[in-house]
């Protein structure tokens, strides 16, 4: 497999672990109970983007080793 496509097969797995770990640990304003005028209640309070990052970039690492290994037998 070339380089170019194991990169592309690392972003697109990594796109895909993003939108699977977003979710997690998520408060909204109305269950925090504090929201300022003029803001949906369900807006997030503190999102932790650095930290879903972070574990979006560990999943997706080790789904491509995983797929890189096995790719070869197909």
């Amino acid at each position: 497999m070339s380089w170019a496509l194991s990169i592309a097969l690392y972003f697109t797995i990594w796109w895909i672990a993003l939108f699977a770990v977003l979710p997690f640990g998520v408060r909204s304003q109305h269950e925090d109970g504090d929201f300022p005028e003029g803001t949906d209640p369900g807006a997030p309070v503190a999102p932790k983007l650095w930290w879903k990052a972070l574990w979006t970039s560990i999943i997706a690492a080790i789904l491509w080793g995983i797929a890189m290994y096995f790719l070869p037998f197909i």
